[in-house]
Parts: structure tokens; C-alpha cells; sequence
């Protein structure tokens, strides 16, 4: 359900919910005693719900957790350890921190939050801080407080509570919760503010003031967050040499579902078409509008992954239907390069399409050797097999066209061929690719190094 690299290590950390009290892993007994799951009951949980997994190897190694952290969030502090925040019941409004010591474990703080942070987004600040913005019933955000420490109060966001879909009856009562408003869309812009969407509509906010820099137009199409479920990224950051001008910053977001589709699907098993848009829109601009794109196909549920080449690729996810469980059908197996790039009508393209279905629940994580490692999808509520999407346990990873060994031979290398990048890893649940970022440094010159046939690059 959660994936994110931990570059420290090189391993993968990949977490579940705690609330089926089981898994297909036995919790070890150095990491006894068990988690007790009921405190009324007395029944114990002696399941892992949390592994880190060794990419090299696909070893396992377990991990301890207490809170439950069904639908949570996550990022990495400065110095490369885990910040998790929020969860499901006795979890939404907790805090955890994970170091990466050999033998260190979850260390979790149930109360620091102020509000319940069910399905809500983490984001790192310029500062080196964290802030979570909304979640289910929380139509607020709040800055993760320092380990140990509690938030006595969040901070109300009427953006998240004016994107809360409902449907009302002739009578102006409420018959159905349809939400969209879940995990929103978070980034941090090059000039330290953030970009918050939610639903169709987005803001820029000021963390320093707590206020709204400006509101942007309304991405028009559709809902695009949880259940409607559309993927989003800050696209590759250009830096310019001697900071003679501002960074500019695009963000994308992609498909999601009619606003009312989960509706349909929760309660007639109706599953409506995905969106098949795109747009884009400048945030560092005064006046910015969307920009609008078509996929190859409609998805929901997907996950887009910044590649190291500044391309993005789009996978998992379904052409019909929307998040939650049982609630969509039609896999889309095909992934598809965005290269913002290249000329309006040639950006999208279809690449090798899986054989494994991964919708909800599924995950994505680019790794440092350039692939991209594919996990997760649970369609069903909890551990289900003799279905037909059963939970999937499977791992697979992806191999971009640039690894490639025979369109590596044919390259050269030169100047236009060149491009020094780095990567802030994403903490992939649900669709949502929080944290993630690629900069792309300015290029001063590409040289000969002593040795024959050997370049240098300076950046």
C-alpha cells in the first residue's frame, strides 16, 4: 500500500495497513511481543505489516509497527530517515519516525497530530519541515510538530472543505458522501510556497504567512483526487546559472474520474469511463490557465513516476470505475512516456504493456540504478486470493527504454546529449507521488578528462 526508497540504504520501505491484523509474514521473534490489536479483547496481532526490501537481493526485512497506517502519508527529513504521518483509527493522528540504523525500528507518537490525518498529504518545506494538509473530516492542515512533541491546533483550509462533494436529495438532504477531496495534490514551488489541489480547483499558499498567494483556475474534465483518483507532478525544475532570473515550475495532473463516478460505482456497480486528460499550468506565473492534453487511454488510479531523464511514465491504475474497494474494472496494463519536451501532438507514448492488473493499492518507486520497481494492488478489503483481482504480492520492475544496452552503444556523447539531473525519491500510496522532484542543473560545459575517450561534465 506505501513504497519509498530510502537512498541512505538503498532499500525500499513498503508498508500496509495494520487493521487485518495479518499478512503473509510471521513476525519474528526478536520483534516479539506481538502488537496487541484489541485492547478491549485482548487479541494479538503476530503478523509484519512493514518490511524493507532489499533491491538487489529482494531479501525482507521486518519491521515492528504499532499505529495503524491505512492510508497514511511520508517523506524524508534531510538527513534520509522517514517521517510518517497519520493512519486509520488509533493511527490518524499519529506521527512516526524511522531511522535506518541496522537495527532500528518504527518509533511512533499516537497523539501528536491535532486532527485526524486519514488519507492525507505529507510534503517536505523548504525549511526542511514537513506539512499535512487534510485527510477525511479534516478540512485543515498543520506542520508535523518535532518527534515527541503534539499540535494542540490545525490550521482550517476552506479550499478542502469547499471541494467536499456530496449529493443532496430535491429536499437538500444529504443521500451520498462522494469526498473527492482526499490526498490532495501537494508541491513545493521553487519560491518556497505550495501548491495545493484539491478536487478541480488549487491554491498557492504561503507557509511563512499562512496565506493565500493566489488561486488558480479550475482544471475543468472532472475529479482528479481520492476516490476520484488522478495522478499529478511538479514536471523536472530547470536551474539557470548565476540566478539571474526566477525558476519557473509547471505542475501536471492527469486523468481522475467524473466527479460522481464513485457513486455509480459504490452503489450500482456502474463503472464510468477514467478521464483521458492532461493539464498543465504554470504556478510561478501571475495569471496562469491549464493546458490541456489527451492520453493514449483513460486512467484512474495510476502512478506517474519523474524518470531521471526528465521524462515521465504513467502505469497502473484502471480505465473505468475509481478507488475504494471493487469499484473498477479494465486494467490499463499499458504504461505511457510523457515527454513534456518534445512537439505538442508526439509527447505521449505507449511502451510494453504488464500482464499483472495493479489497481488500487499499488505502488510505484524509481530506483537508483534507473528502473522503476512495480508493486502492490489489493481491489478488495484485505487479503483476498480467489477473487478475480486477488491481492497481489508480486514485485516487478520496469526497464525504461534508456537502459537499453544496444541505444547506449549508439549514442555519443556531446553537449546536446548531456544532462546532469537529481532526484528527490516520491512516497508512492493510492495513486499519489508525494515529495517527488527532479532538478535539472545548468550545463556549463562538457570536457575531455585525460584519458582517451573519457568525459567529463561540469555542472
Amino acid at each position: 500500500m506505501h513504497a519509498i526508497l530510502l537512498p541512505k540504504i538503498d532499500k525500499v520501505l513498503m508498508y500496509d495497513a495494520t487493521i487485518w491484523k495479518i499478512s503473509k509474514i510471521p513476525l519474528p521473534p526478536h520483534k516479539m511481543p506481538c502488537r496487541i490489536a484489541d485492547h478491549t479483547t485482548g487479541e494479538l496481532d503476530c503478523w509484519c505489516h512493514s518490511v524493507l526490501f532489499d533491491i538487489e537481493t529482494s531479501k525482507l526485512k521486518a519491521l515492528k509497527l504499532q499505529t495503524d497506517t491505512w492510508c497514511s502519508s511520508g517523506g524524508l527529513t534531510v538527513d534520509r530517515n522517514l517521517v510518517s504521518a497519520g493512519g486509520n483509527g488509533g493511527g490518524a493522528n499519529a506521527v512516526r519516525n524511522l531511522s535506518t540504523c541496522p537495527t532500528c525500528d518504527w518509533r511512533e507518537y499516537s497523539t501528536a497530530l491535532a486532527d485526524p490525518r486519514w488519507y492525507s498529504t505529507q510534503v517536505t518545506l523548504a525549511d526542511g519541515g514537513f506539512i499535512v494538509v487534510g485527510g477525511r473530516g479534516a478540512f485543515s492542515y498543520e506542520y508535523i510538530p518535532p518527534e515527541g512533541q503534539s499540535n494542540k491546533q490545525a490550521i482550517f483550509l476552506p479550499l478542502i472543505q469547499n471541494t467536499h462533494d456530496q449529493l443532496r436529495g430535491i429536499d437538500g438532504q444529504i443521500f451520498f458522501t462522494l469526498e473527492n477531496n482526499l490526498y490532495p495534490f501537494v508541491h513545493l514551488s521553487p519560491d518556497g510556497n505550495l501548491f495545493i489541489f484539491s478536487n478541480n480547483r488549487s491554491m498557492l499558499l504561503a507557509p511563512a504567512s499562512n496565506k493565500v498567494v493566489r488561486e488558480f483556475p479550475d482544471l475543468p474534465g472532472g475529479s482528479r483526487n481520492y476516490p476520484a483518483s488522478g495522478m499529478s507532478a511538479l514536471l523536472p525544475i530547470k536551474l539557470h546559472s548565476g540566478n539571474t532570473k526566477a525558476v519557473s515550475a509547471e505542475v501536471l495532473i492527469c486523468g481522475g474520474a467524473k466527479w460522481d463516478s464513485f457513486y455509480f460505482a459504490e452503489t450500482k456497480k456502474q463503472f464510468l469511463p477514467g478521464l483521458q486528460d492532461c493539464g498543465t499550468i504554470k504556478i510561478t506565473e501571475q495569471n496562469p490557465n491549464w493546458k490541456i492534453e489527451q492520453m493514449p487511454s483513460p486512467r484512474v488510479m495510476g502512478d506517474i513516476m519523474i524518470l531521471p531523464t526528465g521524462d515521465l511514465l504513467m502505469l497502473n491504475g484502471a480505465k473505468t470505475g475509481t478507488s475504494t474497494w471493487n469499484d473498477r474494472e479494465d486494467p490499463n496494463f499499458v504504461p505511457v512516456l510523457y515527454r513534456p519536451n518534445a512537439d505538442e501532438h508526439e509527447r505521449f507514448k505507449e511502451l510494453a504493456a504488464t500482464t499483472i492488473p495493479r489497481m488500487y493499492h499499488s505502488s510505484a518507486v524509481l530506483l537508483p540504478d534507473g528502473k522503476v520497481l512495480v508493486a502492490g494492488s489489493n481491489t478488495n478489503d484485505g487479503y483476498e486470493f480467489d477473487v478475480k483481482y486477488p491481492t497481489k504480492l508480486r514485485v516487478e520492475k520496469f526497464s525504461p527504454s534508456y537502459l537499453d544496452p544496444l541505444l547506449a552503444q549508439e549514442m555519443r556523447l556531446n553537449r546536446d546529449e548531456v544532462a546532469v539531473t537529481m532526484y528527490a525519491p516520491a512516497f508512492t500510496t493510492h495513486g499519489i507521488s508525494m515529495n517527488q522532484r527532479l532538478i535539472i542543473l545548468n550545463l556549463i560545459d562538457v570536457i575531455n578528462n585525460v584519458w582517451p575517450g573519457v568525459h567529463g561534465i561540469i555542472a
